[in-house]
C-alpha cells in the first residue's frame, strides 16, 4: 500500500497535470511501479483551468458570431444572447466526460492515486497526507498558476485572473485585459464574441509577441475588423477601483475604464514551499533548472512542464512527461525540439505556427540566405466557403529545408500537423509539392503555398 513504509515505488509522481499524468501513464505501461501525487484533480491546469474550458468559450462565442452573422450565408437565425449558466454547463460537461475517461485510465494501468497536498521530504521521497512516500525517483510536475505584477492585486472581484474568468457568472459589459499574449488575446476573442466591449493592452509592440511578426500584424488588422479595442508598446502603472468598476493608468499616463480587468500576464510556476531547495534541486526565479533529459541536478530527482523554463504548453507537458518515463525504464530517448513544437492560438481568427520566425532564421542563417513566401488563403476555395482570410507565411533557408510555418485564419490550428511534419522532417518546398492536397480543405493552401515556394505556383501569383 502507498503509505506503507516499506513500499518503494519505481517512480513517484508530485503534480498529475499534463506533464505528471503522462509520466504516470507510460510509465506504468513500461511496467514501472508508479504513485501518482495530485493535490486537487488530475488532469491539472489544462483540463480544469486552461486549454479544454477556454477553447469550450471560445466555441461558444464562434457559434453566437455564427448566429449573428448567418444572414449572409442565406440562412435567417436570430440571436437572442448568451445563456452564461448553459455556457458553463455545455463546458463543464466536456471537462466532466474528460476528467471521468482520465480517471479510468489512471486506474486502468494500475496507478496508484493518491489525493493530498505533497511536499518533497528528501531525494527520493514525498511527504502526503502525513505519510513518507518513498521512491527510486522522483518527478516533479507541479504546474504553474496566473501570475499578477508588482503592486497589483488580483482580488477575483473586479480585479481577476483566467481561473476567475472561467467562472464568471456573467458577461462583462466591458474589459480591460492586460496582456496580449495568447490567454490575453483568447479571452477578448471569446468576450468580443459574448458581447463585450473588450480592450488588450499590450506593453510590447505586437499582440502575440512572440510569434512572427507578421502574424502579429494579421491579427492586429482582424482584431480591428472585430472592434477589438488594444494598446500596444506601453507597460501597465497602476489600477484602481471607481464607482463601478476599475480604472487601469499606463507608464505614458493614458486611463483606461472598464467594469472589470483580466490581468493575462504569464503563469508562473508552483514551487514555492515544496522543499525542491531544501534538497537541493537548482532553481531560478521559482523554475526547476533541468537538461534537455529533465534531469535536475540531483541525479534521483527530475521535473516537467510548466515548473520547467520551457513552453508552458500541455502537449510540452505530456512529451516531456513521456520522455522521463522512458528515460527510466531504460528505452533510449530523443531530447524535445521545441523549435519544432506547434504552437497554437486560438482566437477568432486562430494564429497557428512551427519552427522560427523569419527574424530568428535571419539572425541565425544571416539575412541574405533567408527566403519568405507568404501564400493569401483568398485564393483558397474553402476558406472562401468559410468567409476566413489570412494568410501561411513559409520561412525556408535558401535552397534548403523550410524553417518556419505560420499561419492566420479561422482553423489553422488544425493545418498545424503537416506543418510539423514538414518542419521535423527538414522538409524541402519541392518535396511537399509534390504531395497531393485534397481540393477543397484549407490544407490544400499548405499545398499551394509550397508549389509557389517551389517555383511552381498554380493558383497564386508569381
Amino acid at each position: 500500500m502507498a503509505n506503507d513504509a516499506s513500499t518503494v515505488f519505481d517512480l513517484v509522481i508530485l503534480g498529475g497535470g499534463s506533464g505528471g499524468y503522462a509520466a504516470a501513464l507510460r510509465g506504468a505501461q513500461l511496467g514501472l511501479d508508479v504513485a501518482l501525487i495530485e493535490k486537487d484533480k488530475v488532469g491539472g491546469t489544462c483540463l480544469h483551468r486552461g486549454c479544454i474550458p477556454t477553447k469550450a468559450l471560445l466555441h461558444a462565442g464562434e457559434i453566437a458570431d455564427q448566429a449573428r452573422e448567418s444572414e449572409q450565408f442565406g440562412v435567417k437565425a436570430t440571436f437572442e444572447g448568451i445563456d452564461v449558466a448553459a455556457v458553463h454547463k455545455y463546458k463543464d460537461g466536456v471537462i466532466s466526460g474528460l476528467y471521468k475517461g482520465l480517471q479510468g485510465l489512471i486506474a486502468s494501468r494500475k496507478v496508484t492515486y493518491i489525493e493530498g497536498e505533497g511536499r518533497l521530504s528528501s531525494s527520493t521521497s514525498v511527504d502526503v497526507n502525513g505519510q513518507r512516500i518513498q521512491g527510486r525517483h522522483v518527478l516533479l510536475a507541479t504546474g504553474s498558476v496566473p501570475k499578477s505584477l508588482p503592486g497589483l492585486e488580483i482580488d477575483g472581484n473586479r480585479i481577476i485572473s483566467s481561473d476567475h474568468a472561467l467562472v464568471l457568472d456573467r458577461v462583462p459589459q466591458s474589459a480591460i485585459i492586460l496582456g496580449g499574449g495568447v490567454i490575453g488575446v483568447e479571452f477578448a476573442s471569446a468576450w468580443k464574441s459574448f458581447g463585450s466591449d473588450v480592450t488588450v493592452i499590450e506593453g510590447l509592440k505586437h499582440l502575440v509577441p512572440v510569434e512572427d511578426e507578421n502574424s502579429s500584424k494579421l491579427l492586429e488588422r482582424a482584431f480591428r475588423k472585430r472592434g477589438i479595442k488594444f494598446n500596444l508598446g506601453t507597460f501597465f502603472q497602476k489600477a484602481e477601483y471607481t464607482q463601478d468598476g476599475v480604472k487601469v493608468t499606463l507608464a505614458d499616463g493614458k486611463e483606461f475604464e472598464a467594469e472589470v480587468l483580466l490581468v493575462a500576464v504569464g503563469r508562473g510556476p508552483v514551487s514555492q514551499g515544496l522543499g525542491y531547495e531544501e534538497q537541493g534541486v537548482a532553481m531560478d526565479r521559482g523554475y526547476v533548472l533541468v537538461d534537455e533529459y529533465m534531469r535536475t541536478n540531483v541525479p534521483t530527482i527530475s521535473a516537467v512542464g510548466d515548473l520547467v523554463p520551457t513552453l508552458q504548453l500541455a502537449h510540452v507537458g505530456f512529451a516531456e512527461g513521456i520522455l522521463v518515463a522512458e528515460r527510466l525504464a531504460g528505452l533510449k530517448v530523443v531530447p524535445v525540439d521545441y523549435d519544432g513544437v506547434p504552437r497554437v492560438t486560438y482566437c477568432h481568427p486562430e494564429v497557428a505556427s512551427v519552427g522560427i520566425t523569419e527574424a530568428k532564421a535571419k539572425e541565425i542563417y544571416g539575412a541574405d540566405k533567408v527566403v519568405a513566401l507568404k501564400y493569401n488563403l483568398a485564393g483558397n476555395g474553402k476558406s472562401k466557403i468559410l468567409n476566413t482570410s489570412g494568410e501561411i507565411k513559409l520561412v525556408q533557408v535558401k535552397d534548403g529545408a523550410v524553417v518556419g510555418v505560420h499561419m492566420v485564419g479561422d482553423r489553422m490550428g488544425e493545418q498545424v500537423g503537416e506543418a510539423q511534419l514538414i518542419y521535423n522532417w527538414e522538409a524541402l518546398p519541392a518535396e511537399v509539392a509534390q504531395l497531393i492536397h485534397a481540393h477543397p480543405t484549407q490544407n490544400e493552401a499548405m499545398g499551394e503555398a509550397h508549389l509557389a515556394l517551389a517555383g511552381k505556383p498554380l493558383h497564386s501569383h508569381d
